[in-house]
Formats: structure tokens, C-alpha cells, sequence
């Protein structure tokens, strides 16, 4: 099913991931405010000229693309979640650290707006 906008996303969610979604989202919107929302990759995602951060949930977690490469700290704060690409993994059986999606949020719009 393709979706066309964040709320179609989540309104097919259980409501405990879809409580999780909507917490990355609002830390995302709260730390890049000119941020818009999209669907890309049939996944919610934000966009400043071109698009800099997807979320999605999926079985066992949810996944945040694409990898911070720019941003050393970040990198090294994210290491426990990240897999083989970069990207980074929260498991459902744990909090979500929010002040580091933050900081992924900050990191990925930077690093995009650089490129």
C-alpha cells in the first residue's frame, strides 16, 4: 500500500508503534522546525530541499536512514544502534533515546544541507 502522507503512515500502526512514530516525529519537527513532512521511499520522512531523514517501523524496531557520516560526535553517540550501513535500529523492547534522535535529526539536516 502506498502512502501519501505521514498520518496514513501511522494511522496503520499498532498504537504502541505508532506512539513511538510520532515521538520521533515531533523531536524531528522540534529541531528542525523549516522541516517539511513527505513520504519517500513509502516511508514518513522530512525534507529541507531535498530529503534528509526517513523513520519507519518494522518488526523487532524502528529504523532511522540515511547513516550521519558528517558529524563525528553523533556518529560515536549512535554507535550501540547502528548496523553494518550506518543506519540506525531501536528496538521496540527499548526506550527510544530521544536526545540522540535529536542530535541525528540536527546532524542529517546539516549534513544535507551541505551537500
Amino acid at each position: 500500500m502506498p502512502f501519501l502522507s505521514h498520518d496514513e503512515y501511522l494511522a496503520v500502526q499498532p498504537a504502541l508503534l505508532r506512539e513511538r512514530l510520532e515521538q520521533i516525529q515531533r523531536v524531528v519537527e522540534a529541531q528542525v522546525p523549516e522541516a517539511k513532512r513527505t513520504v519517500s521511499y513509502n516511508m514518513p520522512a522530512f525534507t529541507i530541499g531535498r530529503t534528509f531523514f526517513y523513520f519507519a517501523a518494522f518488526k523487532k524496531h524502528i529504523g532511522i536512514y540515511p547513516p550521519v557520516t558528517a558529524d563525528a560526535s553523533v556518529r560515536e553517540a549512535s554507535t550501540p544502534y547502528r548496523g553494518p550501513k550506518g543506519n540506525l535500529s531501536f528496538p521496540h523492547a527499548e526506550t527510544l533515546p530521544l536526545d540522540l534522535i535529536a542530535k541525528v535529526a540536527v546532524a542529517l539536516a546539516a549534513q544535507y544541507r551541505a551537500v
